[in-house]
């Protein structure tokens, strides 16, 4: 069984995985005066409620080139997951980090995956992958079922608030304003591009969660695993789980709340859905 290091940044939403060696990979949140590191220390509440309480600008930080390098070691192979290349540098960097260490010890193979995503939909691909790791799979063998996998996996998320990313230049303040006004939820999905693509705009939780449920059966929804974060709203991602395991029994359905970075796009409220077609 061949020795493999998997990294991932912290939009994975995993701090550790039982049975293999792993390592994430700390985002940073910022505003003029505070920086939030998305590592096991992290107060996501905390965090979460500064934020809301801040006027002014806040953006997200990617992991350098020289945390990859650390994270990457100095030997062996490794399978590296990074946050959706169209909202952030951490693939690149990634990139860069893996040319180097492969310059260096040019037997090394590190493979880094742009997952056109974050959160749940990453966390699925990294429990594949660990999966396969631990059955025995050999370094080429696991990336070809993650890059497998990749092809039926997708994300749908439902935000209450769109101020961070609208901070971020990500939406446009129109549509970031219309976001939980008299109790409007945003609903969207991560494109096959890995960019923000919204599908519409829902009143309440009931008209959201079947919104959501529709979406999953329209893009080949069976019963495959689903994985749910939720930015303090465990009511919601429970009702959505309940939902699912009544319409699909042998389904794999977890639900976890995000940690620092996810929470930080999702912000209160929001609803991070992952699944396998």
């Amino acid at each position: 069984m061949d020795q493999i290091r998997i990294a991932a940044d912290s939009s994975c939403d995993l701090l550790t995985m039982d049975g293999v060696d792993f390592v994430s990979v700390p985002l940073t949140v910022r505003t003029a005066v505070e920086e939030f590191r998305d590592d096991a220390r992290l107060d996501v509440d905390a965090m979460v409620s500064t934020l809301r309480a801040t006027k002014g600008r806040s953006y997200s930080a990617c992991p350098n080139v020289a945390d990859w390098e650390k994270a990457f070691g100095e030997s062996g192979d490794v399978l590296a997951f990074t946050i959706t290349s169209s909202l952030s540098g951490s693939y690149g960097a990634a990139c860069v980090a893996k040319q180097s260490c492969e310059e260096r010890a040019p037997s090394r193979r590190i493979r880094v995956v742009d997952t056109l995503s974050a959160g749940p939909e990453t966390m699925l691909l990294l429990e594949k992958a660990a999966s396969a790791q631990r059955g025995g799979a050999s370094f080429d063998e696991v990336c070809r079922v993650v890059e497998e996998l990749q092809r039926h996996t997708h994300l749908l998320f439902s935000l209450e608030s769109m101020h961070n990313l609208a901070q971020n230049g990500r939406v446009s303040k129109l549509a970031a304003t219309a976001a939980g006004v008299l109790g409007i939820r945003a609903v969207g999905q991560a494109s096959a591009e890995g960019t923000l693509e919204m599908l519409g705009k829902c009143r309440g939780g009931r008209k959201t969660q079947h919104f959501m449920l529709c979406e999953m059966e329209r893009l080949g929804y069976g019963g495959g695993s689903v994985r749910i974060g939720h930015c303090q709203n465990e009511a919601f991602a429970q009702e959505l789980c309940t939902e699912i395991r009544q319409r699909f029994p042998a389904a794999d359905v977890r639900c976890d709340p995000l940690r620092g970075l996810c929470s930080y796009y999702a912000e209160r409220g929001g609803i991070m859905l992952g699944f396998e077609t």
